[in-house]
């Protein structure tokens, strides 16, 4: 069995004393010319041997200082994921483990070449771009074959003395590996010095290359990182962009505005020069342009996207979009599709080809679109519905009058003849509060009509109140008797006359004292008040009525509704009258305010601008 190597003993401080002394004893010898040869000669062997000793000492102790060294640079090559400081931070690991002259840290580019990302020195300061001289041969070649090379002395080395590079830069002392991530090489790690032969060695190469390893997965991360970040900012842009987007097309209940602005977005985000929006009509299948830009838009109703650009068909059936390519321009096509139908398409031209993001926008722009168009046009229809149930309701209400007039006057007659037995008048009587009765929910519908349709126009003339309070009292007079109400004025003195319709106040006066009398139990007290207010005059009705709970407010106004108790039910009405009464008061300027509480009453109030001058 051989014996195992003994270990190498660290050189002691006594053992450096001694041959410190034997030095000074071969020096006297030497310079007396009186010396022993065998002495010297053990003394030779002696400082032999502890030269080795010390050079093994050495490398040992580069050793642990290569593990410290990467150690330390596995923890700090995890704090940070911005690219230029990892590189950075990378490059000065590589200096301080190699004790180089120079190093570089490139990376392949997307054409496979090697560019230089980071350079620094022994000093650990940056190195300028006019000072990368470096072999480039045995960079390429790192790369290509991707092992790792190291030569004590380039300049005589047979597999690179002839490269230029190395003669022209004299260069003697390279180290170069690769950068792996993923199982690939992204790049080379160099390093060398000039002026030093042999100054590294197999186990600086193997400390390199494990350096290496770790600053790949770091450079990697990084880079990954910057890329996420970039896309992230990306995203975050077109979400801004599309929510400014939204908010355009959410302030319009107009399809022609929200076509326009769909495209507009389309054209900017995509980068499209010119575009067309077109409507589909499906029975021939035709796509008519109804908005451009880039073009004359008084030019763009008369084109045919359909003849001009028969791809858009295409779509239009399909559903599905379209890129086509010709003489250099690309135009995308893209459906506007709303439950399942295709009810446009937008037609986008550019000089070289749409990226797949932005294609992705105009998707999404689009689709936001479709959703604004399609409410818009509901909501047309819905306007156009209503318009038409108003005028529908107007020549109704118009066509009721006459025949109504007939029937009263017949009554009338009836009666003033004379002959009828009691049970006959009473009938007679009854036709005629039911006619009254028709007429007042004739002239609410007429009214709403009108308010609908637009066609409401008040005649503003100057208003003294006293009388127009004195005409309201007079008009509920009745009822209030009937009723055995009480109704108290409260009107300041010299109030100043206010420029309104007269006979429009005096409708809403009258409404909101005869709904009054109607929800106050018999007994009840009404009161009318009217009192300054700045430039203004308050008008208020006040009861002692049934009241009326949280929801009732909440629905009060709403065109035929009415409250579901007992006795609400039990009084006559239609349901149209605060609703009338609410958007005369706003015609004239004011607003209704109503305070109520369930049992104990309610007060409507309204103020009016005074007369001025």
């Amino acid at each position: 069995m051989s014996n195992p190597t003994k270990p190498v003993l660290p050189v002691s401080a006594q053992e450096i004393a001694n041959l410190q002394q034997s030095i000074k004893l071969l020096r006297n010898q030497v310079e007396a010319e009186q010396y022993d040869s065998a002495f010297m000669l053990r003394q030779i062997d002696k400082m032999s041997q502890l030269l080795e000793r010390l050079a093994v000492e050495q490398r040992e102790q580069r050793k642990v200082m290569r593990f410290e060294t990467l150690y330390n640079v596995s923890r700090l090559l995890g704090s940070s994921l911005d690219l230029q400081i990892v590189l950075d931070q990378v490059m000065d690991s590589i200096i301080q483990l190699t004790s180089a002259e120079r190093g570089f840290l490139m990376l392949r580019d997307d054409d496979g070449n090697l560019t230089v990302t980071a350079a620094r020195n022994l000093d650990q300061q940056t190195v300028s771009s006019d000072k990368f001289k470096y072999s480039r041969t045995i960079a390429n070649q790192v790369l290509d074959a991707g092992q790792a090379i190291v030569t004590t002395n380039a300049a005589e080395d047979p597999r690179f003395s002839g490269q230029t590079s190395i003669v022209a830069q004299a260069l003697r002392s390279i180290m170069a590996t690769p950068l792996r991530a993923r199982g690939r090489v992204i790049g080379v790690i160099y390093v060398d010095n000039r002026a030093i032969e042999g100054l590294f060695d197999d186990d600086d190469l193997t400390a390199l290359d494990t350096l290496a390893g770790q600053a790949a997965v770091a450079i990697d991360n990084a880079r990954l990182f910057r890329a996420t970040d970039e896309q992230l900012q990306s995203r975050l842009e077109e979400l801004t962009q599309l929510r400014r987007i939204d908010m355009q097309l959410n302030e319009t209940l107009d399809a022609d505005k929200a076509m326009l602005i769909a495209l507009e977005w389309a054209c900017r985000l995509s980068g499209a020069q010119t575009g067309y929006l077109g409507l589909v009509e499906i029975d021939p299948p035709r796509v008519r342009a109804v908005h451009s830009y880039g073009f004359d838009p008084e030019k763009t109703q008369l084109i045919q996207l359909h003849s001009a650009y028969p791809a858009t068909v295409d779509v239009a059936l399909s559903g599905q979009p379209m890129t086509i390519k010709e003489d250099g321009v690309t135009s995308l096509i893209v459906p506007v599709r709303r439950d399942q139908e295709v009810i446009a398409v937008v037609l986008l031209h550019r000089q070289g080809d749409f990226t797949a993001s932005e294609r992705e926008v105009v998707e999404r722009i689009v689709a936001r679109a479709a959703v604004t168009i399609e409410n818009a046009r509901l909501y047309a229809l819905a306007q156009a519905a209503d318009v038409a149930k108003s005028e529908f309701v107007g020549i109704v209400a118009h066509d009721l009058k006459v025949p109504m007039m007939s029937i009263m006057g017949y009554a009338d007659l009836t009666l003033m003849g004379g002959g009828l037995s009691e049970r006959q008048g009473d009938f007679q009587n009854r036709i005629r509060d039911t006619v009254r009765r028709m007429e007042v929910l004739v002239s609410d519908l007429s009214d709403v009509s009108r308010i609908e349709s637009g066609h409401f126009y008040m005649t503003a003339t100057e208003v003294s109140i006293s009388d127009i309070v004195q005409a309201a009292q007079d008009g509920v007079s009745t009822q209030i008797q009937a009723h055995n109400h009480t109704l108290a004025l409260s009107v300041a003195p010299n109030l100043p006359s206010l420029n309104v319709d007269y006979y429009r106040l005096l409708q809403v006066l009258t409404n909101l004292l005869s709904n009054a009398i109607k929800y106050t139990p018999d007994g009840g007290e009404i009161t009318l008040a009217v009192q300054p207010q700045a430039n203004k005059l308050e008008f208020s009705v006040t009861d002692t009525g049934i009241g009326l709970t949280r929801e009732g407010l909440m629905m009060l106004g709403t065109k035929f509704w009415r409250a579901d108790d007992e006795y609400t039910r039990s009084q006559p009405g239609t349901g149209l009258g605060f609703a009338i009464t609410r958007s005369l008061v706003e015609q004239m300027g004011g607003r209704i305010r109503i305070e109520s509480e369930v049992g104990k009453g309610s007060t409507f109030r309204f103020s009016l601008p005074v007369r001025q001058g």
